[in-house]
């Protein structure tokens, strides 16, 4: 089995994923970083979106969750304020990239388990930033063990 060495090789992996597994490891991303999330439905959503026996509504539900509190947090972004708040933020955003249905998508060329990655990194480097954060210091390569044991368990 070959694993997972760099960035072309995980998004790879990642375009020739269904939406259902994009999701599954699109959350899986999320979920590494969930102690950054200060809501309950977002946490909530991780969870739903992983359960193999999740109705579309409830998938629909749970992304609703997600997008509104990275709206709600938006505004954190940007400023110079609390860095573990803007983690908040993109730890949602990664729930919410991972959860998008097909009708939100803008395009048949966005991968949400790509999207979802990238913001899991931002969320990690927001930690990293913040002084009082206990941050994986190498997030990218966390990525690529998760992808890499998604491969082995698939």
């Amino acid at each position: 089995m070959a694993t997972i060495s760099n960035d072309q090789a995980l998004r790879d992996l990642l375009a020739r994923l269904s939406v259902e597994q994009q999701r599954l490891i699109g959350l899986r991303f999320a979920q590494s970083l969930i102690h950054l999330s200060r809501d309950e439905r977002v946490k909530r959503a991780i969870e739903t979106g992983l359960r193999t026996d999740t109705t579309e509504s409830e998938l629909e539900d749970a992304y609703r969750a997600a997008k509104a509190w990275a709206t709600k947090t938006y505004t954190d972004c940007g400023k110079d304020t609390d860095w573990l708040a803007q983690a908040d933020h993109f730890v949602a955003a990664a729930v919410a990239a991972a959860l998008t249905p097909d009708s939100m998508l803008p395009d048949n060329k966005t991968n949400r388990a790509w999207k979802a990655a990238m913001h899991a990194r931002m969320a990690n480097n927001c930690e990293l930033v913040d002084e009082q954060g206990n941050a994986h210091l190498d997030e990218v390569q966390r990525q690529y063990e998760i992808a890499d044991d998604f491969l082995s368990a698939t």
